[in-house]
Parts: structure tokens; C-alpha cells; sequence
């Protein structure tokens, strides 16, 4: 069975253009649904965050309407309940091997853009993990944290590669809207990454050799079954 890394936002606000603060965290659908997809199957799944600080979830995220009923949202606060011991003790990014691991996976919520895509020891294990050819799986905001991936001289280590994230359109309708401070799309895009999205809200998932990506909360569990079948090759 495979090792894999989860990596979380430490982050509970994002501080907006208008120099607001937006309460944030990470968004329950795609840590639950992927983390019990991997789990599921028989792999050992690490949570880890920066500092090894608990991570957040975004409140909104266990709304009826965001979660798509009272049901499913019961659902998720059983299985964040269900895990609250490994969410309360996070390994902390800096100490992380990414040697052992054979999978990364970055959930998303709009936490990442306050602290993901700034963080060196995030770009430090994607850059290893990248090199040595192992799954990276970035899905919705997740993908923020590829910005991390950038050394000294400006090189991105993901220019060129095909993925999809949460898009402007998506954004602007059903997200932070106009007064979101910078849009993940157009930063990967600015970065060299050559961004393939589909119609809003609908799932996508677009593989890349070892990085697989999704667009959406809705593409949680495909990216996740994406994981698998990569680890099964």
C-alpha cells in the first residue's frame, strides 16, 4: 500500500482587495472526500500543514447548500470528527521527507492563497516529489500551492505541464467574486502552466504525467479515483 501526503492550509482568513479579511480554511468536501477515497482503498494518508498547525475548515464549506444537503454535510462533520486526532496533530511541512511518500495531494479552499503558495517547504517537496516523478495531485484552490514550486531565479517547476484549477469564471459567480485579491488561474497561466478548464462547476480532472489535477469541489472524488489508478500503474 502506498504513503501519502495531504497537504493543508494552515490558513483561516484571506485578506481580500479591498483589504478586508475573509474568514477561510480549507473546504470540508475536498479533504473529506478525497482523504476517505485514499483511505478507503488501503493507503496510509499523512496529513501535514505549515508550522503543524491544526488546520481550518471554512464554515461555509458544512453549509446545506455548499455541501449539497443537510446529509452530506452531516456526512463531513462525521468524518472530520472521525479524523480530528490527525487533524490536531498535522505534521509540520518543514520536516517532511517527500521521499517517503508516493503521492502528494493538496486539497483547496481558498486557505492556500494566504499561505500555500508562498511556502518554501512546500516548494522544497514539490520540487523533490516532481523530479523524482511522484503523483502530485492538486485539485480546486490546491493548485496555488504549484506556485510555491519557484526557485531563486524565478523557474517554475511546473511551466509547460497541463493542469486544470478553479477557474475565474468560478470565481467571480461562486467564490470571493470582484473583491478576490488575485485569481489562481491567472497566476499558474502567468507562471507558464497551460491551464485546461472546463464548464463551471462541473467535474474535471486533467493528468499531466505525475500531476493530476482537478478543477473544482465537485472534481474531488475523481481526482482522488485519478491517485489511485496513477499509484496502481
Amino acid at each position: 500500500m502506498a504513503s501519502i501526503l495531504m497537504v493543508v492550509s494552515a490558513a483561516d482568513s484571506l485578506t481580500m482587495r479591498d483589504g478586508s479579511e475573509h474568514p477561510t480554511g480549507y473546504w470540508a468536501e475536498e479533504l473529506v472526500v478525497s482523504h476517505q477515497t485514499l483511505r478507503s482503498a488501503g493507503h496510509t494518508v499523512h496529513i501535514a500543514t505549515p508550522g503543524g498547525t491544526k488546520p481550518t475548515v471554512d464554515e461555509v464549506s458544512l453549509a446545506a447548500e455548499s455541501a449539497g444537503g443537510q446529509d452530506r454535510a452531516d456526512s463531513f462533520r462525521r468524518y472530520l470528527a472521525e479524523i480530528d486526532a490527525e487533524l490536531s496533530a498535522p505534521r509540520e511541512l518543514a520536516d517532511v521527507d517527500p521521499s517517503g511518500y508516493d503521492a502528494i495531494v493538496l486539497p483547496g479552499g481558498h486557505g492556500p492563497m494566504t499561505d500555500l503558495y508562498q511556502d518554501a517547504d512546500l516548494g522544497r517537496i514539490l520540487t523533490a516529489a516532481n523530479s523524482a516523478g511522484r503523483i502530485i495531485a492538486p485539485f480546486c484552490h490546491g493548485p496555488a500551492g504549484l506556485l510555491s514550486a519557484t526557485d531563486n531565479a524565478g523557474t517554475f517547476a511546473f511551466a509547460g505541464r497541463r493542469l486544470t484549477v478553479f477557474t475565474n469564471e468560478e470565481e467571480l459567480s461562486g467564490g470571493t467574486g470582484p473583491n478576490t485579491p488575485w485569481f489562481v488561474e491567472d497566476a499558474l497561466k502567468d507562471k507558464g502552466a497551460v491551464v485546461e478548464n472546463a464548464a463551471a462547476w462541473s467535474s474535471h480532472v486533467v493528468r499531466d504525467g505525475n500531476l493530476i489535477s482537478g478543477q473544482n469541489p465537485q472534481s474531488s472524488e475523481d481526482v482522488a479515483k485519478e491517485v489511485l489508478k496513477a499509484l496502481a500503474e
